[in-house]
């Protein structure tokens, strides 16, 4: 499981700002920084910058252009076509169960090949005879996540898709819980959020209490268009760990672990994106544009200099008259 670095990016249309030229100018060095790798050093550690140069710059284009992004790059260097689709988390796509008329997430866990296997009937799409599955305990307790994680999304977010994929391991087991919630476009304001909880549980011997180490990440992108105040994107990533011991019984199975464990984290990845990213970019915001004229702002802050002189000058004043 790597651990990412995290870099929002946000522009503001029709509005040309040093701080935009800023980041033009990172995301410029950064791709030239890319190209020059590819023809200076050694050949292995070519690759290796390469690759750091490609994250890097990954990480500072918008997530909703992820897919166009990752396929210029894999053509610019196709050596790194593996490495780049193993370390580039790609938004989750939707495919329907015919039997079950139930949607679920596509991802690398449930792939095998070219067939992804459906959490509610455990069939591959397109079939696939040997597929990988389950074992039957890990089935039972997969169905029973896929169920308790559809109510935590419809409480959350009010709609999206879930999925929940398990597998074994020699001392416990494995899995990876999905959400997306993407906007329906309505109030001129079109977004998209996605979510990845990787969790790898170690099942102690006493069969009492279990390790638990959880990888999260959540990609969220937003794009308003409004006449008053234009075309505004906002989008990125952040990836999150954590750890934790826990007992197992049954008024406490592994689904109440892990899934208090993905709630935890997920409101704190919110508080994180919406006290500093949020605020930052509102600040940033604020500082291009002003809803009042500049004029009268001059005007208004030379007013409140005034009134605060004054008043100083009133309690100089009073202090010297009761000395």
């Amino acid at each position: 499981i790597r651990s990412v670095h995290y870099k929002f990016v946000h522009s503001v249309d029709s509005c040309q700002s040093a701080d935009s030229r800023q980041r033009l100018s990172v995301h410029n060095k950064s791709f030239l920084l890319f190209l020059v790798c590819r023809r200076r050093g050694h050949k292995k550690r070519m690759m290796e910058q390469q690759l750091d140069c490609a994250l890097d710059l990954m990480r500072r284009l918008p997530p909703q252009q992820i897919e166009r992004n990752l396929s210029d790059l894999i053509d610019l260097v196709p050596s790194l076509c593996e490495d780049l689709l193993s370390s580039v988390d790609q938004p989750l796509k939707i495919a329907r169960d015919k039997s079950s008329g139930k949607d679920y997430l596509l991802c690398d866990y449930n792939r095998d090949g070219d067939s992804y296997r459906s959490p509610w009937s455990n069939t591959y799409d397109p079939p696939l005879e040997d597929g990988a599955m389950p074992s039957d305990r890990l089935r039972k307790l997969e169905l029973d996540a896929n169920q308790a994680f559809d109510q935590y999304r419809d409480m959350y977010f009010e709609g999206g898709v879930s999925s929940v994929y398990l597998w074994d391991l020699d001392h416990g087991f494995a899995g990876v819980i999905l959400i997306k919630k993407a906007g329906d476009g309505s109030k001129k304001i079109k977004g998209c959020w996605d979510s990845i909880h990787v969790v790898e549980v170690n099942e102690k011997s006493s069969g009492r209490s279990a390790h638990y180490k959880l990888t999260s990440t959540a990609m969220l992108w937003l794009q308003t268009n409004k006449q008053g105040s234009g075309t505004m994107n906002l989008g990125g990533s952040l990836t999150r760990q954590m750890e934790q011991d826990c007992s197992v019984s049954e008024s406490s199975p592994h689904i109440a672990n892990i899934g208090r464990m993905v709630e935890d984290m997920e409101n704190k990845i919110r508080n994180t994106l919406n006290e500093i990213y949020f605020g930052k970019t509102r600040d940033i915001v604020n500082g291009l544009r002003s809803v009042q004229p500049i004029p009268d702002q001059k005007q208004a802050a030379a007013l409140r200099n005034e009134i605060a002189k004054a008043l100083l000058k009133r309690q100089a004043k009073g202090n010297n008259e009761s000395n």
